[in-house]
């Protein structure tokens, strides 16, 4: 017998980070990931107008037009890897090609723009796929309770939603917990 110790093979889990235009997908990629993220950014130019609503992130100047990419290793052979999306409807082809293999997503919410994320979580909800709805804490922006927000999105009482500071990377981290505990506990067997 080889005396070399066994190795599994890797592993790596895939998540999405969706939502809206400007609500915060980026900033939470970067916030957790452990390398410098992969971001694929344009600059906002006057072809946006009438079609990004730019109202509550007005010192926006880049957009995501493919994705963003970030890495987090939880022990070795153990990898978590982040697609955040990009939030505009016409940049959407990419959306089923990003969610090949994911274990669930992140749906990123603005409560100064709720409906943005609607389009999101009809995604999810329509493949099955598992997601948890963050709602990304603006400064200045009116805080709502989780039933209060739950009630909005009309969605079903086994999805989380967490209260999140996408800035922050415990704040950001818990989200994706989140996440991981909601698959989990969609895949055990009932007792």
């Amino acid at each position: 017998m080889d005396s070399q110790r066994f190795s599994p093979d890797p592993v790596a889990i895939k998540i999405m980070v969706a939502g809206g235009f400007g609500v915060g997908k980026t900033t939470l990629v970067g916030a957790v990931s452990e390398i410098r993220p992969l971001r694929t950014e344009a600059m906002i130019t006057e072809r946006s107008e009438g079609v990004d609503d730019i109202g509550h992130v007005k010192d926006k100047s880049t957009t995501t037009v493919a994705m963003d990419f970030g890495r987090i290793t939880l022990r070795e052979g153990l990898s978590v890897y982040l697609f955040g999306t990009p939030g505009q409807d016409r940049f959407w082809f990419m959306w089923d090609e990003l969610a090949t293999g994911a274990l669930g997503a992140v749906v990123m919410a603005d409560t100064r723009r709720l409906a943005d994320c609607f389009s999101s979580v009809d995604y999810f909800e329509e493949r099955g796929l598992p997601f948890v709805v963050a709602v990304n804490c603006f400064d200045g922006a009116k805080r709502y309770d989780v039933d209060s927000v739950r009630v909005a999105l009309d969605l079903d009482a086994r999805v989380p939603v967490v209260l999140c500071d996408a800035r922050r990377r415990e704040s950001a981290k818990n989200a994706l917990v989140t996440l991981v505990r909601h698959v989990l506990e969609r895949t055990e067997p009932a007792a």
